[in-house]
């Protein structure tokens, strides 16, 4: 029997709850369903990495919208209950418990999910993936009995985990296979800088690197092999080199797919009312040059969640806001606006050895992006510039004294 909803969302994410939150806000009165394939209510899922790891954030603290929220707002929850097949023919989704739900409009926000490693499956206790709730609690439990700890990846949740484990008490070495950190979204200067600080702080590096295997002694896990034979001495292993869109489904019900559901500027799929939004989504950007790009992070997510709520309640809007970013690591912010990929110039503002600092990215001369550390001014008055991908010189770009402000009437 198929219960029929006007919209049906998959994914408790931050995408999949914000697009229901908007609907409301805009005085949609059709029946909504979410469908969660975690077992909580959708939840904040940055704080992970952060206070929840560290165990300063309660659980109940991560919801993103309280039990009471959903019910006074009239909306259906099911949760740990996976989507396995859609029908976009007749308009239905499977669910993994067997039910089906028809729909008017389908909005696809089942987000993101780790990579593995090839033999992580065969030491579930002791090579474990950071992702979601489920995965730091049992990361947590492990901890009392580990003393050194591997991070397989030094992307932003490596580098944001690694404090909490040195708060622990945890001996942390990062490997990682680019030659520095971060080597695809930001320039050396960044690169560096984070590496310096994190060193200083105690945590460990291998840059270059690529893992092979585990290594075993008396039934335990106590290091892990390198592909130049090398070792390195853990007894736990955080899994954390990236993720990859869930987006099987909708690719088996015909939906066109690259690096995640491509949609269109309305975040539409190419299936007849299907939307796709937030981490599993791909749309091209003119911030990426035109390019189809899949974009992680808050912001993208909300904002698209706000585009296709005014889409389905009758006023077709685009999705075109500016990506931004940010990362907390010790007592460091990193703040990101932009893209910064196929940047041809980096332009360094302020000095980084005072800890506050920025770098804009530059192509052919306009503004592509700024990285901003520890230096929320640059941040905020940096969004007009590479929203307008202005022109300006790179000596006024480096003069930290004057105000990016000023800048964006010149460019």
């Amino acid at each position: 029997m198929i219960q029929q909803r006007d919209v049906i969302v998959v994914g408790g994410g931050m995408a999949g709850a914000a697009v229901i939150a908007a609907l409301r806000q805009i005085h949609f009165r059709g029946s909504i369903r979410l469908v969660c394939a975690e077992p909580e209510l959708p939840y904040d899922r940055p704080a992970l990495s952060k206070d929840y790891f560290t165990g300063e954030r309660p659980a109940e603290r991560l919801l993103l919208r309280s039990g009471t929220f959903w019910q006074e707002q009239n909306v259906e929850i099911q949760t740990g209950c996976e989507a396995v097949r859609v029908d976009a023919r007749r308009q239905y989704v499977e669910l993994a418990d067997g039910s089906i739900l028809g729909y008017g409009a389908l909005v696809w926000a089942a987000g993101s999910k780790p990579r593995d490693l090839p033999w992580a499956r065969s030491l579930p206790l002791q090579v474990l993936p950071f992702r979601s709730r489920a995965d730091v609690d049992r990361i947590n439990a492990r901890l009392p009995d580990a003393k050194r700890v591997a991070i397989v990846g030094a992307g932003f949740i490596g580098l944001e985990t690694a404090p909490g484990l040195l708060k622990k008490g945890k001996s942390v070495i990062l490997l990682e296979a680019g030659n520095r950190l971060l080597e695809s979204r930001a320039a050396p200067v960044v690169s560096n800088w984070i590496e310096r600080m994190h060193r200083a702080k105690g945590v460990e590096f291998k840059l270059g690197v690529q893992v092979t295997e585990p290594i075993m002694a008396e039934g335990r896990l106590s290091g892990i092999r390198l592909m130049d034979g090398s070792a390195v001495d853990c007894d736990l292993v955080i899994v954390a080199i990236g993720t990859q869109p869930v987006c099987d489904p909708l690719g088996a019900a015909g939906a066109e797919t690259s690096n995640g559901i491509d949609v269109d500027e309305h975040c539409r799929s190419s299936l007849p009312n299907v939307y796709a939004i937030g981490d599993c989504a791909a749309q091209i950007s003119p911030y990426a040059g035109g390019k189809r790009v899949r974009i992680e992070s808050v912001q993208h997510a909300t904002d698209q969640a706000k585009a296709v709520a005014l889409t389905l309640a009758g006023t077709p809007t685009t999705y075109d806001a500016v990506p931004w970013f940010w990362s907390n690591q010790f007592d460091m912010k990193l703040q990101t606006v932009g893209l910064s990929s196929g940047y041809d110039t980096a332009v360094t503002r302020g000095d980084p050895q005072t800890g506050k600092f920025s770098v804009a990215y530059l192509r052919d001369g306009r503004i592509l992006a700024f990285d901003c550390i520890n230096n929320t001014k640059d941040f905020m008055q940096s969004k007009a510039l590479v929203k307008a991908a202005a022109m300006v010189p790179i000596a006024a770009i480096a003069d930290a004294s004057e105000p990016l402000a000023s800048l964006v009437a010149s460019g």
